[in-house]
């Protein structure tokens, strides 16, 4: 029942990750949260592997296919997530060990969590009449991206909705490039996260075969979504996106209640 259970989350999951370009991980993590499997420390890097995987796919599946990205923008923030996947790794045990209690690291993730689903929420519904910008500072560009990626690896959803409101007010992207540049700058900074943790010998003690049934269903999920996404338009996708969140921000709260009666 199990083994179905995690194949189901992290397909599904990934499905929509890659059609909304939030990578699945901030499904993925807060639904493991909630169902209480596992430690914080091994859904985290189970969610990171799934993403990774769903992204790498979805990325080439839309590149081969010939889907808009400004490489130099979408290159220079990776650069800038990629050091931060580093950083917010470095963040995230430094806090798991300070505290030394799980309990507290997932409740923290999860009230950050609703505070990201939520302004993104909120910026989704009214983006239409936000003024947004076209940066194209190298440096600028870099530093964005660094933020991006520490709350991304630190987090250990993959990049999630933060991604998509930041590229679409400050570089003016469409929600499908938005969606495209997410999933190419998660590539970048799970990339330096699993690294670092593999060159650390910080990896969870994470059951194998969960492991593996994660990455499948981020490899199949990557591939049906980035499918999807080319057929169906940018308000249907913003729909999605919509009531994804809503849902996501329900559980964090479940989870922020229930790490806290654990303290």
């Amino acid at each position: 029942m199990i083994v179905v259970f995690f194949l189901r989350v992290s397909l599904l999951a990934s499905i929509v990750g890659s059609i909304c370009g939030i990578g699945g991980g901030v499904i993925i993590k807060p639904v493991l949260d909630a169902m209480n499997v596992m430690s914080v420390s091994c859904i985290s890097f189970l969610s990171g592997c799934t993403v990774l995987t769903m992204s790498v796919v979805s990325v080439y599946k839309n590149m081969r296919a010939g889907k808009k990205l400004n490489l130099r923008i979408a290159t220079l923030l990776a650069v800038g997530a990629a050091v931060g996947g580093v950083a917010g790794k470095m963040m995230f045990e430094a806090v798991k060990a300070s505290v030394g209690n799980e309990n507290f690291v997932g409740m923290v993730q999860a009230i950050v969590l609703i505070g990201v689903t939520g302004i993104t929420f909120v910026y989704t519904i009214f983006k239409k009449k936000i003024h947004t910008l076209t940066l194209n500072n190298a440096v600028v560009c870099v530093i964005v991206g660094l933020v991006l990626g520490i709350m991304s690896s630190f987090l250990g959803i993959g990049g999630g909705p933060i991604n998509l409101m930041v590229l679409g007010f400050l570089f003016s992207m469409s929600t499908k490039e938005s969606a495209l540049a997410s999933l190419y700058i998660i590539v970048f900074s799970q990339v330096t996260s699993l690294v670092q943790t593999v060159v650390t010998g910080t990896i969870p003690p994470v059951q194998l075969s969960y492991l593996v049934l994660m990455v499948i269903g981020g490899l199949l999920g990557g591939t049906i979504g980035s499918r999807i996404n080319k057929k169906i338009e940018d308000e249907k996708v913003d729909k999605l996106f919509m009531a994804l969140m809503f849902i996501i921000i329900c559980i964090n709260i479940y989870n922020t209640y229930k790490f806290a009666v654990a303290l």
